[in-house]
């Protein structure tokens, strides 16, 4: 705003008489700015409750997915011959297993070379494949032999290890040095007797007696010297389970019994036990309390009311949501009369308070969580007559969807405050233009006002001065 003279002719506090007038008539806008704030307080909050509304219902849907009660746990009686874990959908059991042989992979090493040796140039050639009797090969199905090239400028060792590792040929090179060289190592990317391999060399140019060449890494080849050792022959794992015979191109086993995988370590017997996982179920049953806890504590502190301090809180009195706080609520207290043993939470251990949060008594919630069928039952189960009868998780699950859906009552209360507050916008700029043009004619007026006083003053200081002239 511009330097106002206003009132210099007058002596009057044009200014301060224009900003009251105008304060004056700023008052609804003030008024609508306190209600929009108050709206963006709401819907600030509405926002918090849905995330806490969402972590419920994250936390009632898996109670309602079957693998949830179908967890199990796995131990070895020796976990250095076999380790084992246990999944969704495994028999409960005990399971004997004698590990006879380990799953490994074929290993080769080269002849040692002194330091700066060169190889030349030329091509190796890897095949995937079973060794059998009198070391007949039999190629991999679906591999196919492939080929890495040696330029002859870089045909070091270290060159030849970093060739065949970027060719991707199921092979992995490595070079092992001490103080009489280096050799090259190479040994199959993976286990099991159908990824050994046989190595053919093609140098470039026929190697001399007694110098370094390609092909001192062929390796299984008819009709070419192999100075290659195996230090390791590609093998499958063998084991028995409960008397069964299994064979494994690793040592992870994860198809011999439905739910459980076994790692087996080393030759031996050990037996592997698998269980329901209580305590996978009882922390996933544990979640859904903290976060049905969450959701009420927060609804119930924004819709308070402070009889001490005599203030209300963001949402005190507002329907849609003590509506949800009481459908919360009436879902968990209902129970079920579904079959089983247990009707209500108080039945597990699970007690409501007076504030609308759950407690968890432990010692007869552990108790409780053995008899998996009932438990899940109350949480999971499906009244197909009367939807209200369902388990509770699920009764929950379905709440959560309608509040928080397209139609809802959280999603439809939030975008009736968006509409408040784009309406309550509309009518501060339409005010504040208002607001301005008054000011502009107030100014306009006491400008007027100020000149014509003024101008009497003038008028009257002659005719004081005319007067003592001629009285």
């Amino acid at each position: 705003m511009g330097i106002s003279s206003t009132g210099l002719g007058s002596n009057l506090n044009v200014e301060a008489i224009v900003q009251k007038l105008v304060s004056v008539e700023r008052k609804p806008i003030d008024n609508l700015n306190d209600a929009s704030d108050k709206i963006k307080t709401k819907i600030s909050v509405f926002g918090k409750i849905q995330s806490a509304l969402s972590a419920l219902r994250d936390a009632s849907s898996k109670l309602t997915k079957p693998e949830t009660w179908q967890s199990i746990t796995a131990t070895s009686s020796d976990a250095t011959i076999v380790t084992a874990t246990g999944g969704s959908g495994a028999a409960e059991g005990s399971y004997a297993m004698k590990v006879d042989k380990l799953a490994a992979a074929q290993s080769l090493s080269s002849p040692m070379f002194k330091k700066g040796d060169k190889l030349g140039g030329g091509t190796l050639t890897f095949e995937l494949g079973t060794w059998g009797a009198n070391a007949s090969f039999t190629p991999k199905a679906g591999s196919s032999p492939k080929a890495v090239t040696i330029d002859p400028s870089r045909d070091s060792l270290e060159d030849v290890r970093d060739k065949i590792n970027g060719a991707g040929a199921g092979v992995v090179a490595s070079l092992v040095n001490d103080v009489n060289g280096s050799r090259l190592v190479i040994r199959s990317k993976d286990t099991g007797a159908e990824n050994g391999f046989r190595l053919t060399a093609a140098p470039t140019n026929p190697p001399e007696p007694g110098k370094p060449s390609l092909a001192d890494l062929a390796f299984g080849v008819a009709g070419q010297t192999s100075r290659m050792t195996e230090d390791m022959k590609a093998s499958n794992a063998e084991l028995t389970v409960n008397g069964l015979a299994i064979t494994s191109a690793t040592n992870t086993i994860d198809s011999a019994i439905d739910g459980v995988t076994f790692n087996v370590q080393k030759v031996g017997t050990a037996t592997v036990t698998a269980a329901q996982d209580k305590d996978a179920l009882k922390k996933v049953i544990s979640d859904f309390v903290t976060a049905y806890n969450a959701a009420i504590t927060l609804m119930r502190d924004n819709t308070k009311y402070d009889a001490e301090t005599k203030t209300a809180a963001t949402l005190q009195g507002d329907s849609t949501a003590v509506n949800m706080i009481n459908r919360l609520r009436g879902a968990v207290s209902s129970g079920t009369t579904l079959p089983g043993a247990f009707a209500h939470l108080p039945d597990i251990g699970l007690t409501m308070g007076v504030n609308g949060t759950i407690s968890i008594n432990d010692t007869k919630f552990t108790k409780a969580i053995s008899q998996r069928a009932d438990i899940k039952q109350l949480f999971m189960g499906v009244d197909k007559v009367n939807k209200d009868n369902s388990g509770i998780a699920t009764k929950l699950r379905e709440m959560t969807d309608q509040m928080l859906g397209m139609d809802g009552a959280l999603t439809t209360r939030t975008k009736g405050l968006q509409e408040n507050l784009k309406s309550n916008g509309k009518r501060i700029d339409s005010l504040e233009d208002r607001v301005a043009n008054y000011e502009k004619r107030l100014r306009r007026q006491y400008t007027a006002l100020d000149t014509s006083m003024s101008n009497l003053g003038q008028k009257a200081g002659i005719v004081d001065k005319l007067s003592r002239m001629y009285g």
